[in-house]
């Protein structure tokens, strides 16, 4: 298993266009991968409920992914959150 933190510095936070794109990316993956906001744990690949997190600019969340790529999951999870938000 793999974890990193992450502070969105997106003036917008996680809103529906990088929301999609999150969905995107981690469904490309074979590993789980789950988004951490205080209490709240949901699967990077279900778009509604990521945008009910809230997620604002300043807000850090944590990912987790668990699975048979998780390595590269975790370079491309990094890369795309640094990218985008």
């Amino acid at each position: 298993m793999k974890t990193f933190d992450y502070t969105i510095k997106d003036a917008l936070g996680l809103h529906a266009r990088p929301a999609g794109m999150l969905v995107q990316v981690a469904k490309a993956y074979e590993s789980e991968i789950t988004i951490t906001k205080g209490e709240k744990t949901i699967s990077c690949a279900k778009l509604i409920m990521i945008m009910s997190m809230g997620v604002k600019c300043g807000d850090t969340v944590t990912i987790t992914i668990n699975g048979a790529d998780e390595d590269a999951a975790e370079k491309g999870m990094k890369e795309f959150f640094e990218a985008n938000l």
